[in-house]
Parts: C-alpha cells; sequence; structure tokens
C-alpha cells in the first residue's frame, strides 16, 4: 500500500513539474493548442514593401534556441526602415513552444 502511495506522489509531482515546461509569450494561451499573431510595435516610416521574420522554438522547456529579435528579422529581408512589428506566438501542449517575429519595412 505504501508503495502505490509513493508511486501516486510521483505522478504527480511529475505533472506538477510539466505544467510550464514549454511556454511562450502570447496575449492568449489555449491549454492543448495555440496559434496567436498580434501586434508589437507601428513606426512613422509609410512604406512596408519586404518582411523578415526570425523565430526561437523551446522543446519541453529543455531546449530553447533561436534568435527572435526585431534586428534578426530585418537583417534577413534587407530591411533598414521599419514600418511595424507582428508576433507569431504557437504551442502544443508543454512539449513545444515557437515565437516568431516578422518585421515590414523597406
Amino acid at each position: 500500500m505504501l508503495t502505490k502511495i509513493k508511486a501516486i506522489f510521483a505522478l504527480l509531482a511529475v505533472l506538477v513539474c510539466m505544467t510550464s515546461c514549454a511556454t511562450v509569450k502570447s496575449p492568449l494561451s489555449g491549454m492543448v493548442y495555440s496559434d496567436v499573431k498580434a501586434p508589437v510595435a507601428v513606426t512613422g516610416n509609410s512604406n512596408s514593401t519586404k518582411v523578415g521574420s526570425s523565430e526561437a522554438t523551446s522543446i519541453l522547456g529543455i531546449v530553447a534556441t533561436g534568435d527572435a529579435s526585431i534586428e534578426a528579422a530585418a537583417k534577413s529581408a534587407g530591411i533598414t526602415k521599419i514600418h511595424h512589428v507582428d508576433e507569431q506566438s504557437s504551442s502544443i501542449l508543454v512539449f513545444f513552444a515557437k515565437y516568431k517575429v516578422f518585421v515590414y519595412g523597406e
């Protein structure tokens, strides 16, 4: 009986630890799945003929890689004058999360 109780507590401890494993910045979040796009910033520059993007990903909250900076997104499209910036975040349970930045400009 004592081993069953220990096993239940161990399982509960694992579940509690996994509740926030792979999380991502988002204006809204879904418990099972989310894929949300939102605005970040707007400037006074007039044209947005180019679009650049950058991203970072997380797996289980253990490994996170990438450069999701505005600078990296602008550089990827050769943008020197930024018009506006959007973000997109997606996640699947606590296993996978991705954060992507889109820069619009010329």
